[in-house]
Parts: structure tokens; sequence; C-alpha cells
């Protein structure tokens, strides 16, 4: 994996706080899996949002080339990315508050026009960093393999679960 094993850094990955890094992580894990550099930001688009602008602007120039923007609740910090980049961003909103992340959801999926944001689910750490991997491959191949290496292992894995399953069924 020449482009995605030589350690330049492919995706950002911003969050609105250390309290969300356990989900977040997962978003960088999926991402090492498959080959891909990434990186972690805490920078709040409302607490910090200096920090958040000068994050996009770095990455930018540094060659990042997808960003993945993290929190709960109100969630506007993949909005915040989106509007000062033209980079593919991913928002991944977070559960919590006291509608257990349908606030940040409506919230990162109801963007402007002009101002994309793809969301994936509540807390759906791996899709982001699978639509990541996928946006990545339309210009690596060796992401592009390590997507179809990891979608084998996956169905491996659903049909060995499955004849378990069907196994115990038909034991009783």
């Amino acid at each position: 994996m020449a482009a995605a094993s030589s350690g330049k850094v492919l995706v950002g990955i911003l969050t609105g706080s250390p309290n969300d890094l356990p989900t977040v992580i997962k978003v960088r894990d999926t991402l090492t899996d498959l080959g891909i550099a990434s990186e972690i930001v805490v920078a709040s688009a409302h607490r910090t949002p200096d920090k958040v602008v000068a994050y996009i602007e770095r990455a930018h120039a540094e060659g990042v080339q997808v960003l993945v923007g993290c929190a709960g609740m109100a969630a506007h910090l993949a909005g915040v990315i989106a509007g000062h980049t033209r980079l593919p961003v991913i928002g991944l909103p977070l559960s919590g508050g006291v509608v257990s992340g349908l606030d940040a959801l409506l919230a990162t999926v109801q963007m402007p026009p002009g101002v994309p944001v793809a969301t994936v689910a509540v807390d759906g750490a791996k899709n982001a960093a699978m639509l990541a991997a996928r946006i990545l491959a339309l210009k690596y191949p060796e992401i592009n393999q390590a997507l179809e290496d990891a979608a084998k292992q996956e169905r491996a894995r659903y049909e060995q679960t499955a004849d378990e399953a069907m196994a115990k069924l038909a034991a009783k």
C-alpha cells in the first residue's frame, strides 16, 4: 500500500469533546486496519472555533483529503468544517444528551445548500471510516484493494456466524 502506508495523513478526524474519544478512536482504528493514516484533533466549533479553522487550513495544506467531524448534541462541528473547506466532510453524530443523539443527527444531516456533509448513523464510527476509505479508493488502488479484502473478511465472519446459529437451531 504505497500511498496509504507512506505515513502521510489522509484523513483528519475532529471531535468537539475529549469525552467523545472512545467512539472517535474507532474511526481511527478502522482506518488503520485499512492501512490509512489519520489523526485525531479535539477542537470545538463553539469553544475553540479558531482551533478548528486553523486545523482545517493546516490539514488542507498538508494533503489531508477527507475530514470527519464528530460531535454530539447540537453537532455543528461537521457543518463548520464544511463551511471552511472544499474537501469531502463526513459527519459522525454522537449519542448523548436528553435525546440520545437525535439532535446531533438532525443538525449534521440538515445542512444548507452548497455546504454538503455526508452523514452516517449516530455513533457510526466504522461507517464513517469506511466512507472515508471509499472516497480515497477513487484515487488510491491499494485502498480499494484493502476495502475489497475487508469486505471478504466481513462476509466470511457473517457466514460463519450464520452457520453456527443454524447449527444450534438444528440441534434443538
